[in-house]
């Protein structure tokens, strides 16, 4: 009998054990999913655009099975967290807020931080300003802010990759755009994974979450309030705390070479490559991931 690819073993339905509630944090309501004992070492799970919780459905239970207590929120603006209005309600101070705020309310004065594309910018700026907050990082498919603002100013290459972030800042244009088709733009990216990790059952729950009333324009102004600082002088950013950094080499919004100058502003870094793994790392190499991160929160990063 043929044994299915990895990613088969893991179901797109949500288990059982799944808990969701709002949570206030930082003056808005943020819904999040709950797994795992609330004893245990907390994980917070930030996911990036165009996703929502659900972008972490294969980490969720392998977290929760291996004894963490696991927060995957809808970040705001996504999903049925508030959306609140105006570009500047979506600037990075708030984003991190949100995220200290869900910490806080759990009962932990740390958590490891674990973040893919914009969730990942959120766990860069969080561990930076906030070491004190954060036991541990991980960071998938994501360059330190610092490292994409120098990219996009002098390698061309990633500036073409990132044609979409200009885009973004016409008003209007790029809500309808990614709404035409039944969002057919925003289904080419999440289905951008090696063949099969995004079903038609997940695929339906992401255009659920796309609906939501004020949803594709909160997601967009993320992008629109990021170039509000991006040409300005970036604060100092290394960060302290022990940081892993997985990397999907078939990344085509993001080039690998981003990836080592990112490592480098870290004090304690390790950086593995996945080579078959795209941008969606974490739906690609579900195993692979599950265990990193496990071994990441239970004993540290791995050897050097």
């Amino acid at each position: 009998m043929t044994r299915p690819p990895s990613h088969a073993a893991h179901a797109a339905a949500e288990p059982p054990h799944l808990h969701e509630r709002f949570v206030r944090t930082n003056g808005i309501s943020l819904h999040v999913v709950e797994a795992g004992p609330r004893k245990g070492p907390l994980v917070v799970l930030l996911h990036g655009f165009p996703e929502f919780w659900y972008g972490w459905r294969h980490q969720i239970p392998a977290l929760a099975k291996a004894g963490f207590h696991v927060l995957a929120p809808d970040q705001r603006g996504y999903g049925t967290s508030d959306k609140p209005p105006g570009v500047g309600a979506y600037g990075m101070g708030e984003l991190v807020r949100d995220v200290l705020g869900l910490v806080d309310e759990a009962g932990h004065e740390r958590a490891t931080v674990v973040g893919h594309d914009w969730g990942g910018v959120v766990a860069w700026s969080l561990a930076a300003a906030h070491p004190a907050r954060v036991e541990r990082l991980a960071i998938l498919n994501v360059p330190h802010p610092a490292v994409m603002r120098r990219s996009l100013l002098t390698n061309p290459r990633q500036l073409l990759r990132s044609w979409y972030v200009f885009m973004f800042q016409a008003p209007g244009l790029p809500e309808r755009l990614m709404a035409r088709d039944d969002y057919a733009m925003l289904a080419r990216a999440v289905r951008g994974g090696r063949r099969g990790t995004c079903t038609a059952q997940d695929l339906a729950r992401y255009k659920e979450a796309w609906s939501e009333p004020g949803a594709l324009t909160a997601m967009v102004n993320w992008y629109r309030a990021a170039m509000r600082w991006a040409w300005s002088p970036p604060p100092r950013g290394r960060v302290t705390v022990p940081a892993l950094l997985l990397w999907g080499v078939r990344d085509r919004f993001l080039g690998r070479e981003l990836a080592a100058p990112s490592a480098a502003l870290c004090d304690d870094a390790r950086l593995v490559f996945h080579e078959h793994a795209t941008h969606w790392i974490q739906h690609d190499d579900a195993d692979e991931v599950n265990a990193q991160l496990v071994h990441l929160v239970r004993h540290g990063l791995p050897p050097a």
